[in-house]
This record gives C-alpha cells, sequence and structure tokens, in this order.
C-alpha cells in the first residue's frame, strides 16, 4: 500500500516547442495523475531560460514546475514517460513533503521558544500589534533621516 507524497516535477522542453506542444505534454501528464489516483496542486510555466550548459544542441529551454500529491507509482511512470518524449531535454522529481513538515515542525519550536521567552520577560505569549520592530513608523522614521542628511 503507497502513501500520498508531495513530489516536485520539472522537466525541461525544447526552445522550439510551441504553447500548444507544451499544454499537449501537460494533459498527457494530467491524464497519468487521474489514472493513478493523484492531484495537481500547482502548474508554473517559467518560460524561456538559457540553460547552464548546453544539452545536445540546445543553449535554452521552456522549463515547466509541476507540484503534484500522489504515489511512488505514479511518479516512476511520469519519468518513464517523460524519457521517451524527444520534446522533454531534462526533467527531475523531487519529494518535498519531508522538507515542509521538518520546516513546518522548525517553525512551531521556534514559535513555543519565543513564547516562553516574552512569559518569562512578563509579556504576553504572543506580540500585539504595534509592539517591536514589526512597526511601520520605525521604518518611516529612518528613511526620513537619510533624505536630511
Amino acid at each position: 500500500m503507497s502513501t500520498a507524497r508531495q513530489y516536485e516535477l520539472v522537466y525541461i522542453v525544447t526552445p522550439e516547442a510551441t504553447e500548444q506542444e507544451i499544454a499537449d505534454l501537460h494533459t498527457q501528464i494530467e491524464q497519468i495523475v487521474q489514472r493513478y489516483s493523484g492531484t495537481f496542486d500547482k502548474t508554473e510555466n517559467w518560460g524561456r531560460k538559457k540553460l547552464a550548459y548546453d544539452i545536445g544542441h540546445h543553449r535554452e529551454g521552456i522549463y515547466v514546475v509541476e507540484t503534484i500529491t500522489g504515489s511512488g507509482e505514479l511518479m516512476k511512470e511520469i519519468d518513464r514517460r517523460l524519457r521517451v518524449l524527444d520534446q522533454v531535454i531534462r526533467h527531475l522529481v523531487v519529494r518535498v513533503d519531508e522538507e515542509l513538515r521538518v520546516a513546518e515542525r522548525t517553525r512551531e519550536a521556534r514559535r513555543t521558544f519565543v513564547a516562553r521567552r516574552r512569559v518569562a520577560r512578563g509579556l504576553p505569549p504572543e506580540r500585539q500589534p504595534g509592539e517591536g520592530r514589526g512597526d511601520g513608523d520605525m521604518q518611516d522614521d529612518m528613511e526620513g533621516s537619510e533624505v536630511q542628511r
């Protein structure tokens, strides 16, 4: 039994590909995701970018980033399909759910540490509006002093 995990799929399409060809490629991936009961969380077309090094005879490529929630079998099938397509010159699949979980754990630990520290100082656990560094008035005063010089 496989569990649903979150993956980030990045693929680079040849610069000669048209918008319709990229849309067709996205549709193919979408059909695979639906067949394996996965979901698309986000799709971003970053457009044409210069490659860090030549891949074949290509100096540029069209980057597409997709965030997909699904099983490992789903990602294996997408990987297999992208390998055989001539339009795709590179692709990469990365599992991102573990990094998101670690970041959330760190964020929560930091919140509890700050709350304990504020209580030890005799302050409420949460920062109040207009308190401390987050106040926008201090920034305005700083900018004004630089202009007067």
